[in-house]
């Protein structure tokens, strides 16, 4: 099988960043969000959208 060596390199950081935090979800997320505040990006919040409705034979309704 072949093997990119971008998507390689990127799955070890992602790896060495996880384990800094013990691989925990939460402490990772903190993290991200502390980033995100000190970075100089504005940031999007949008609303959500709203639910489409699906008529019964799983086809959007009109």
């Amino acid at each position: 099988m072949w093997r990119d060596p971008i998507v390689e390199e990127i799955r070890q950081l992602r790896q060495q960043y996880a384990a800094q935090f013990n691989h925990n979800l939460k402490a990772i997320c903190e993290d991200l969000r502390e980033r995100q505040k000190k970075g100089n990006r504005k940031v999007v919040t949008l609303p959500p959208r709203p639910p489409r409705q699906v008529k019964t034979d799983g086809q959007p309704a009109a």
